[in-house]
């Protein structure tokens, strides 16, 4: 007997867990991209719940850009220890030393576009057919193309004008040799519904996404943890603010927002009210119109 009584959320989270197990169904190698951000921490909560009460079937994957939050490593290396699940990294260091990526230079140089050399470096060297990535349609209107399990060819690239239907569920993970798949099984979710899932599941989450005090400067419309990646310049004086993230990748381009959001449930409240996007504090998606849509074709996430 059906049960009409499903809220939103519950159907956002079978319609995941099924897409996690039509991936380990159909793929031989999977693996979940974890980059410690909250939409990979509520994927790989979600793949528990749905292969419990075995372990997840495959391996986490993480593309280090050395340019990483401290807490966001320490926060990934607990994470996947409690777990016990195998922690495959990639390291952008490691392909600028092979010379298969170029080190961006200038004043705001960063290695986040190089994330995609390292990412097609990793799914060749350890035979990933398929990357279970936490993209949202509501994120980037890049990522509202995509559908949910998004084929890339030989070389790891996506076309978005070529894409197969997916009707009644029905996902078609045929490939032919050297060729693989992102999966998406947090499509339909919005950025609220992350954070309502996250505290109804009592989910905890690194304590970036959380107000603080920070050592910040301003520059180019962002506000920037001053690190050892991010030096103030000549003309910028640094301050200490309460801020808190709501993206957490590459520091060099990783923006602050003001905020005394210090739990989830002022969190909740402040992204109800928030008519900016949560990448709108990303410099790497100011560069030009279609810089998100650009990385993907080349092998982003």
């Amino acid at each position: 007997m059906r049960n009409y009584n499903l809220t939103h959320l519950d159907q956002l989270e079978a319609e995941a867990i099924f897409i996690l197990r039509e991936t380990a169904a159909q793929f031989e190698r999977p693996g979940l991209l974890f980059s410690g951000g909250k939409d990979s921490i509520v994927m790989a909560h979600l793949a528990q719940k749905a292969f419990a009460p075995a372990k997840i079937p495959f391996p986490f994957v993480h593309v280090d850009t050395g340019h990483n939050f401290v807490e966001t490593i320490d926060f990934r290396d607990c994470f996947v220890e409690k777990l016990g699940i195998e922690l495959i990294v990639g390291r952008v260091q490691d392909s600028i030393d092979r010379g298969t990526a170029v080190e961006e230079t200038g004043p705001d140089a960063s290695r986040n576009a190089l994330q995609s050399v390292t990412l097609l470096e990793t799914i060749d060297g350890e035979s990933l057919d398929a990357c279970l990535g936490g993209g949202r349609r509501d994120e980037e209107k890049a990522r509202a193309k995509e559908r949910f399990f998004s084929h890339r060819d030989a070389f790891g690239q996506w076309d978005p004008k070529n894409q197969r239907p997916e009707l009644w569920n029905l996902f078609n993970g045929r490939k032919s040799p050297g060729e693989n798949f992102r999966v998406f099984p947090l499509s339909n979710w919005t950025e609220m519904d992350v954070w309502q899932y996250a505290k109804i599941e009592k989910i905890e989450l690194p304590s970036l996404y959380f107000a603080h005090e920070r050592e910040i400067v301003e520059r180019n419309g962002s506000l920037l943890a001053v690190s050892e990646f991010v030096i103030p310049r000549e003309n910028e004086t640094p301050t200490k603010e309460t801020v808190r993230f709501r993206t957490i990748g590459d520091a060099t381009c990783t923006g602050a927002v003001r905020s005394a959001a210090s739990t989830l449930d002022e969190v909740i409240t402040e992204v109800a009210a928030s008519r900016v996007t949560e990448r709108g504090s990303r410099t790497d998606d100011r560069r030009s119109e279609a810089a998100m849509e650009d990385r993907k074709k080349q092998g982003y996430f």
